[in-house]
């Protein structure tokens, strides 16, 4: 009688490089020197883990992918399924030319198994559930805000264009009530010129409305207990508001993750690219890596700052004296960020220092 021996696994890690897609996922797999193979699943924890128990039974199973459009659904979902997963910033894997020009998914698959396995891959963060409804909520806003933005220079653009201009001096704030009022009165719909001020008028009243809404509901969410205490805290630093102080808290997360404030700086992307090569060094101005949504309101908040602290002020005052105020003010935002980074790490409210 012919003896079968069971397949076994136990103590050996076997890696899977996962290139994630919307209607499939291509996954290689590696088992400790051995490049195995590459094969094609449904998008489903589930189905790869059964995959995995079946082939590799006993296994220590370890996954990656690439952080994209997906969110961390895919992370969850294999972690549910006993696959050890981390999520991996793209510009961190290691990538020769060739496989730049050549690109596809088994060949990306195949680099980030190989990746794993070598330990050259690092998680970025991953938040709480919590954290990620919250975060997409302050980003929905701040994309609303942008179509605001965008709704109001097609309106600027259609009078300019029609050589409309405002004569009457007392309604100075552009796009207040009097203004959108004295808009509604020169745009005739019958007309085509009035009929295109109308249509950007009322979607101008329909996104102010929108952003009333999720405004208001972030307010209340900075009053949840998660939230509460350290909105208050950040909010002692001149410059921070609720909006901003939300934005901050969603975005980082655990501040414990960044040891210091230059790791801190360069999530944000408060730090300056560079490339040197032999003799020559060449700086290249503010990197295109890091967390843009915090970038923009550290960045916004620090110009408010130096008009309420006089201590920042001064430093600016000083920057500019070298650099231009731009270049000034991303010094500020440092400083500014290593406030920031205080009062949450110590859970002291900050004392506004006087000249």
């Amino acid at each position: 009688m012919e003896q079968v021996t069971k397949m076994n696994f136990k103590g050996q890690s076997i890696y899977v490089g996962i290139d994630v897609h919307n209607k499939s996922w291509t996954a290689t797999f590696l088992v400790d020197e051995i490049d195995l193979y590459t094969k094609t699943f449904p998008p489903s924890g589930k189905l790869l883990g059964n995959y995995l128990r079946k082939n590799f039974p006993g296994g220590n199973y370890l996954s990656a992918y690439e952080a994209g459009y997906c969110g961390y659904w895919v992370h969850e979902d294999l972690l549910r399924d006993g696959i050890n997963n981390i999520i991996v910033n793209p510009a961190d894997v290691p990538t020769t030319d060739k496989e730049k020009k050549k690109k596809r998914d088994p060949v990306d698959s195949r680099k980030l198994a190989k990746s794993l396995r070598n330990g050259d891959l690092k998680s970025i963060f991953i938040p709480d559930k919590q954290q990620q409804e919250d975060k997409l909520l302050l980003r929905t806003r701040v994309c609303m805000v942008k179509k605001q933005t965008s709704c109001k220079n097609q309106i600027k653009s259609t009078l300019s264009f029609f050589g409309i201009f405002l004569t009457d001096e007392k309604i100075r704030s552009h796009w207040s009530k009097a203004y959108i009022s004295w808009l509604r009165k020169i745009s005739k719909p019958e007309t085509s010129q009035g009929m295109r001020l109308t249509v950007f008028l009322d979607e101008l009243e329909h996104l102010r409305k929108i952003i009333s809404k999720l405004t208001k509901q972030i307010r209340q969410i900075s009053t949840l207990p998660i939230y509460n205490r350290r909105v208050t805290l950040l909010r002692t630093i001149p410059g921070i508001s609720i909006l901003t102080a939300m934005t901050i808290l969603t975005e980082f997360g655990d501040l414990s993750v960044y040891s210091s404030l230059d790791k801190l700086c360069s999530y944000v992307g408060l730090t300056g690219d560079e490339h040197s090569s032999g003799d020559k060094e060449k700086k290249l101005g503010m990197t295109k890596r890091g967390n843009r949504f915090l970038r923009k309101v550290i960045i916004e908040s620090s110009w408010v700052a130096i008009r309420k602290d006089p201590a920042l002020l001064l430093a600016y005052k000083k920057y500019t004296r070298s650099y231009p105020g731009a270049k000034s003010i991303i010094k500020i935002s440092r400083k500014l960020l290593n406030r920031i980074r205080y009062v949450l790490i110590n859970e002291k409210e900050y004392q506004l220092q006087t000249i």
